[in-house]
């Protein structure tokens, strides 16, 4: 059981986690000798993550409490012993199930290394995905569990060896091609276009008013046309981009304070706040597993 202060039973990650609220803690980094996987272990209560997605896929094995998932059909919830899979840019929130919380460790392993290991080991023809959101499976947590104690060991073999493990079951148990994409519409062109606007222009964007008609539509046939292309409103897709830009720089070694401004943040506890939201660490501790660098 968790404890204030990052204490819990098996041993604490293998660097301090991030000060939180009460009963919180979590640590998001890199092991060396691991490229294309970032980790997550971690204690929330109170912290919920807003509407976002991720480049690359998402493995959690809830260790304690129950971990509630919003997803555009509905909100599935996973517990001890529950696995959650997602795969790239699945716009998702996620809370607290029960009022004690929920711990859980997550392996975020980029589209390379999952297709790498597909190819391997399935006949998976496309894109691999997940089947399922979630499933019942301690075995397969207890593996997920384990490529964190190795990484966080220094014990790169072990714990690459296990993750090839862990995605290769998953794959075969919950796996299947992700569906290939039909034409896109005329919505989705107009959402298209307006997202490059968006990402071009991401430190100044243009009112909603003002990017539907550069786009020659409406505000209202553009705000449906966004969330039925990307899951989320464009004010909510960008805050995300900008979040997702942010990490890049903050793994490049900028300091929280440039990156704030890069990404379009009025300032960097604007920054802060969203980034902690969405990434569930502040973005000083993240820069600081990846640089070694103190904070700015």
């Amino acid at each position: 059981m968790v404890t204030t202060g990052g204490q819990h039973e098996g041993g604490a990650p293998g660097a301090d986690p991030t000060p939180r609220a009460r009963g919180e803690w979590a640590r998001h980094w890199r092991c060396a000798g691991l490229p294309g996987l970032d980790l997550l272990r971690a204690r929330y209560v109170r912290h919920s993550f807003p509407r976002h997605a991720h480049d690359g896929y998402v493995v959690c094995a809830v260790t304690s409490g129950v971990e509630a998932v919003g997803l555009g059909q509905g909100t599935v919830r996973a517990g001890r012993g529950g696995i959650i899979m997602l795969n790239p840019e699945v716009v998702h929130t996620a809370r607290a199930g029960v009022p004690e919380g929920w711990a859980y460790a997550t392996l975020y392993p980029s589209s390379e290394v999952v297709a790498e290991i597909a190819a391997e080991i399935t006949g998976l023809r496309g894109t691999p995905g997940f089947g399922e959101t979630v499933a019942e499976d301690p075995h397969l947590g207890h593996l997920i569990t384990e490529v964190h104690r190795a990484a966080e060991a220094g014990d790169a073999l072990a714990a690459d060896s296990l993750l090839r493990i862990v995605v290769a079951r998953l794959l075969r148990r919950y796996g299947g091609p992700l569906p290939v994409r039909t034409p896109r519409s005329a919505g989705a062109r107009t959402a298209a276009r307006a997202r490059a606007v968006l990402e071009e222009r991401m430190t100044d964007p243009p009112s909603l008013e003002q990017l539907a008609r550069e786009l020659g539509t409406s505000a209202f046939a553009l705000l449906r046309a966004f969330r039925g292309a990307y899951g989320m409103p464009p004010h909510t897709w960008l805050t995300d981009a900008r979040v997702r830009r942010a990490r890049r720089l903050l793994e490049a070694g900028s300091a929280p304070a440039e990156a704030a401004v890069a990404v379009g943040f009025s300032d960097q506890p604007h920054l802060n706040r969203h980034f902690t939201r969405i990434v569930g660490v502040p973005p000083g501790a993240y820069r600081r597993e990846r640089s070694g660098r103190e904070p700015a």
